[in-house]
């Protein structure tokens, strides 16, 4: 297994992390699939369009408006402010990926890349990738 850290700079934010997870295939030549998974209540993975950053921003920005901030939320114990929407988004999003290996490469799609998605930053985050196969 290994781990990447991730900082986000802002309350929502989608980080594409493609080229991170790549990296953190380097030797796993037998691998049929990569699992990314993210051991946070209030982030996520997922897989998006990753050409065009304003897909990301776009992706965001509906997250905020599906799960707005201004429901009655029965769970308001930070201190910083309410987060319930943030467990909500993330578990909307989820917590891992499975992405298949091939040569050690991700199989994504041409478009694709893996973003891992902030919910109540800005944090320093853990991402996990295990190989299996």
């Amino acid at each position: 297994m290994r781990q990447i850290s991730i900082t986000t700079e802002r309350r929502t934010q989608l980080v594409d992390i493609t080229e991170q997870v790549q990296a953190a295939l380097d030797g796993a030549n037998g691998a049929a699939a990569a699992l990314v998974y993210v051991p946070h209540t209030t982030a996520g993975v997922t897989l998006s369009e990753g050409a065009v950053p304003a897909v990301a921003r776009g992706l965001e920005a509906a997250l905020q408006k599906i799960v707005d901030d201004g429901w009655p939320w029965q769970h308001v114990e930070d201190p910083d402010g309410p987060n319930a929407p943030s467990h909500v988004r993330g578990s909307l999003i989820g917590p891992q990926v499975l992405v298949p290996v091939d040569g050690g490469k991700l199989s994504l799609g041409r478009w694709q890349g893996i973003f891992f998605c902030e919910f109540d930053g800005p944090r320093e985050r853990s991402v996990f990738i295990t190989t299996l196969g």
